[in-house]
Formats: structure tokens, sequence, C-alpha cells
């Protein structure tokens, strides 16, 4: 029920940053290892264990960073729609699954990759690609992740995953990529 409500608070959020207009507005992210009511591992439906969400051991040798993940884990790319910052409803399980992990692993880091296709000039792309990765961090932060876990770059335009001058490459270019670090 807490997944559920947890999920609902975010996707809430995020539809709500969407039909704002373009005015900033400056929230105050939790301090770092925090936890916010209502995201709590413990509740029902969750696991109270502290096992990586991949389904590996947690030992040495089992990676929750690795191949072996699975479900919404596994998926290590945000899309985001033309010219957008806000996480697409679609990925809430993704964020969600990865800052569970984070919050379960305090020793994992997690570097967000900012990306956007080739369309704008350079320096509108690599602050497009920055809001992009500061929107997951501040999603993965309301989770409880620690603010020292998360790291942000923004590339632009400069590193796409697919070439192409139509909607489909640009599409697949549009995201963010969670990158775990060693």
């Amino acid at each position: 029920m807490k997944k559920i409500m947890s999920i609902a608070l975010l996707l809430a959020g995020a539809a709500l940053l969407a039909g704002c207009p373009k005015k900033h507005n400056v929230i105050e992210p939790p301090s770092a290892g925090t936890q916010v009511p209502g995201s709590s591992n413990t509740g029902e439906g969750a696991s109270s264990s502290s096992k990586p969400l991949d389904g590996s051991s947690g030992v040495e040798g089992g990676s929750a960073t690795g191949a072996n993940a699975t479900g919404a884990l596994a998926r290590k790319v945000i899309y985001f729609d033309f010219d957008k910052s806000e996480i697409k409803p679609e990925f809430a399980d993704v964020v969600l699954a990865h800052a569970r992990n984070l919050t379960s692993h305090p020793g994992f880091k997690l570097k967000l990759e900012g990306n956007t296709d080739e369309r704008g000039t350079r320096e509108y792309n690599i602050g497009l690609g920055e809001r992009r990765a500061q929107a997951v961090r501040r999603a993965m932060m309301l989770q409880g992740v620690a603010e020292s876990q998360l790291t942000t770059v923004s590339f632009g335009a400069e590193r796409p995953a697919v070439e192409g001058d139509d909607e489909a490459a640009w599409a697949q270019n549009r995201r963010v990529e969670l990158v775990y670090a060693p």
C-alpha cells in the first residue's frame, strides 16, 4: 500500500510540475539520508530485508548494479518528451526501484547522465540535459536517497544513443542514463 502511495505521490508531483507555467519555484530537498514520510521500505507489500532489489545475494560477487538486475532495476534509462525535463509516469517504477536500491545500500553511488537530441544550441542542450538529470536526482532524494550517493552530469547532444534525423532517433536520445559507480 505504501509503495502505491509513493508512486501516486511521485506521479502527482510530476503532473503538477508538467502543468505549471515556466515559473521556477525553489523546493528544498530533504537533508541527506533522511526518509520522506510514506517512503519507508518496511510497509505492506515491501520487503523489510536489506537484500538488493535485483535478486542477488548482496554479498561480494553479487552485484545489485550489474547485469543480473531484473524488473525495473534492470532498466537504466529514463526517456523524456521533446524540450521537457519532467519524468514521465511510465518511469516512476524505475526511479523508485533505483531509489530503494540506493537507500538499501548506502555505499552505492549513482551518476545521472542527462542527454538531449540534436535540436537546439549546444548551450541550451547542456542546460536541458542538466535539468533532466536534476529532475531524476530530486525524485530519488524524495524517496530517501542520500545526496552524497548521487552525482549529475549533462552531455547535451554530444553522446547520442542513436544516429538519425527523425523522431524515432531523437526520442531515443532524450534521456537520463543511470550509471552505478564501481
